[in-house]
């Protein structure tokens, strides 16, 4: 646990040991978000990172493309069209 002081403004200075885990330098912008009351503090890599995940859960690889699907039903409704 980090103490974090609020100064002039509500800036807050992140401390140099938690930048340097997050992998983040000066001008950086983190991500934050409440949760049950806590803020969390995040990096863009981080969420991408998550967002990857999540997607991989949903549609590991060798899944059925949604995108060739679509584009599959879509040709079967035009050429049910043209009839």
């Amino acid at each position: 646990m980090y103490a974090i002081k609020i100064s002039e403004g509500g800036r807050v200075v992140v401390p140099a040991e938690v930048r340097k885990a997050l992998g983040v330098t000066e001008g950086e912008t983190l991500l934050g978000e409440l949760r049950d009351g806590a803020l969390v503090l995040t990096t863009r890599r981080a969420q991408l990172a998550a967002s990857r995940r999540l997607f991989q859960q949903s549609f590991p690889p060798g899944s059925p493309s949604l995108a060739d699907e679509l584009i599959a039903e879509r040709r079967e409704a035009a050429a049910n069209e043209d009839r």
